[in-house]
């Protein structure tokens, strides 16, 4: 989202000498998207945040695909994934392409032992349990149910937990995320149509600054192998900076949804964009109202895209025997609509209190080991009238 923010102490002048009250030297770092092309950020250490002491080792977390070219609707019972203590152990991904990888969660324990750092994909974390505080170099967000929280790749961060019951629904971008185009103006501001605007956008607010030498492990994704780096001094050295590189918070509770007197298609919903993808997000909401309208969508075919929805809450008119957490895919290329009776039970509803995210890919999902562990095998038939 180009949008300019700052935060602790920062030179009135870039690309100059900058010391703190005791005259010891603060270093700049650049922390930039696209080469020098993208949007970046200019950080000031304490101490230069290039000190490698060692690499202990290197392992590989590549997904294991067990289907690569799906055709079969799937539906995945997403909160039976097992709580695991470790943040980055937790990650169970399920569907996966060159673009994305969509994963699921339930970390039961804060990441305090080591330090994350995602350089292969921006990183969105939605919280649909738990409660805590995301914590990185940046600055500190706090978080709840319904957070989106955007990450960008190359953010050091580590992330803090309430209680031991959370749960996660992430999707890691190998192109930076946005907000979408047609919401913004030529400037990148917000406009009056949008859902959401600025004010529904939460910037780190809380600066961290440690001035630590020691043994400081931070696990570097890249390629899908994860590395582990130990620094020589606390990543979280940064006494301040500016630019428009930055983790953010956005509630899906702050989505303002747009109503017609006909039932709209599903880019109204649309939250965040990339270049293979799109997020949306289905909120409480007024159905339809012109006297003869169907609120349930009608049968369509994604002839272009793979589209998922993670269920959250409440009752999703169109669809049978909808649990909390639950993923469904529908693939490219065969249409989907309304479960059986799903359409008649919408005629004359006047609102809906559903609650889900949705991705839409623009190539074919490949499916994981692990989501087949997860999956209803009798999804794609439950079509049929009975």
């Amino acid at each position: 989202m180009p949008r300019y923010h700052t935060l602790g102490s920062i030179p009135s002048k870039r690309h100059t000498v900058f010391k703190d009250a005791d005259d010891n030297f603060l270093y700049e770092e650049l922390f930039g998207t696209i080469g020098f092309d993208g949007m970046s950020t200019l950080l000031y250490h304490t101490q230069r945040p290039t000190q490698v002491k060692k690499i202990l080792k290197s392992y590989d977390v590549s997904p294991k695909i067990a289907v690569e070219k799906n055709m079969k609707s799937l539906s995945l019972r997403g909160y039976e994934v097992a709580p695991e203590k470790d943040y980055l152990k937790s990650r169970v991904p399920v569907l996966v392409n060159s673009d994305c990888q969509i994963s699921l969660a339930a970390t039961s324990e804060s990441l305090r032992d080591y330090f994350y750092k995602n350089t292969d994909a921006d990183e969105v974390l939605f919280i649909h349990k738990g409660t805590g505080v995301l914590r990185t170099m940046l600055g500190n967000i706090k978080f709840s149910y319904g957070d989106y929280l955007v990450i960008p790749r190359g953010m050091i961060y580590q992330i803090d937990f309430d209680t031991d019951d959370n749960r996660l629904f992430i999707v890691e971008s190998r192109n930076p995320i946005y907000t979408p185009k047609r919401y913004r103006n030529w400037f990148g501001q917000m406009l009056e149509h949008s859902p959401f605007c600025e004010r529904d956008m939460h910037p780190p607010s809380e600066l961290e600054t440690y001035n630590e030498e020691g043994d400081f492990i931070i696990k570097v994704k890249k390629q899908d192998y994860i590395h582990e780096y130990v620094y020589a001094y606390h990543p979280f050295s940064v006494v301040g900076w500016d630019g428009y590189n930055f983790p953010y918070k956005f509630s899906i509770h702050d989505f303002e949804p747009i109503t017609g007197r006909v039932h709209m298609p599903p880019p109204i919903h649309q939250t965040f964009e990339s270049s293979g993808f799109v997020i949306c997000s289905f909120v409480p909401r007024l159905y339809d109202y012109h006297p003869q309208a169907v609120p349930a969508p009608y049968n369509h075919s994604n002839i272009d895209s793979d589209e998922v929805l993670y269920y959250v809450d409440g009752d999703f008119m169109s669809r049978n025997n909808i649990e909390v957490g639950q993923i469904t895919l529908h693939p490219a290329g065969i249409p989907h609509g309304p479960h059986p009776g799903a359409m008649e039970r919408s005629i004359g509803k006047k609102s809906t209190e559903e609650l889900a995210v949705m991705v839409d890919t623009f190539k074919p999902l490949m499916v994981t080991e692990q989501a087949l562990k997860l999956a209803d095998d009798s999804y794609y038939k439950s079509w049929i009238n009975h």
